[in-house]
């Protein structure tokens, strides 16, 4: 009796513990391309700055490096600038909130400079976390506060929406330029829903 007892809870012990430690490493990790290509959509601002975050690193992921400096015409941002532009206005769109722009960024021609892909998904994965963080750290009622922007007044959940906004608009254009190049999106390529 008391081994069967003993069998019984290792076995309760393990599955839960297994189960537990397997939702650990995930919950917070970047979603990959292979999860539901929807989660998301539909589950207020938090879900959609995952689905945004998602499908703007696998496809920053999916796009080769030598893709990087491609540009559709002369004088169009290149797919890293775009990145970085993107980048460059998560951190702005947070200063108004008390948030500080990095240095690196605050450099002339920052956009341009930091081109290399290893770079450019560091710094977009810093700044889309810098955004959820932000958001994810608010007391109740912040989202009501007003602050200042290049001399307008605007509320802190308007800045916030302008972020998932200003974010989902150039994701438009990423794909664009992917398929332009032949880089079929990973959430299409899964035979998903195709944004």
């Amino acid at each position: 009796m008391r081994a069967k007892s003993l069998f019984l809870f290792a076995l309760i012990f393990l599955s839960v513990t297994t189960t537990s430690l397997y939702s650990q490493g995930t919950a917070e990790a970047m979603p990959t391309p292979m999860s539901d290509p929807n989660e998301g959509i539909w589950k207020g601002y938090d879900g959609e700055l995952r689905y945004v975050t998602r499908l703007l690193v696998s496809l920053a992921e999916a796009i080769p490096a030598e893709k990087y400096a491609w540009r559709p015409a002369p004088g169009v941002r290149s797919v890293s600038e775009v990145y970085m532009h993107i980048v460059i206005a998560n951190y702005y769109l947070l200063t108004p909130m008390g948030s500080k722009m990095p240095a690196e960024l605050m450099a002339p021609g920052a956009e341009a400079k930091i081109a290399s892909k290893v770079e450019v998904i560091d710094w977009l994965k810093r700044s889309l976390e810098a955004v959820k963080t932000g958001r994810m750290g608010l007391k109740p009622g912040e989202l009501a506060r007003k602050v200042n922007i290049e001399g307008e007044s605007a509320d802190v959940d308007g800045m916030y929406l302008r972020i998932i906004c200003h974010n989902n608009e150039h994701l438009g254009q990423l794909i664009a330029y992917a398929r332009s190049n032949g880089v079929v999106p990973p959430w299409s390529a899964a035979g998903s829903a195709k944004p």
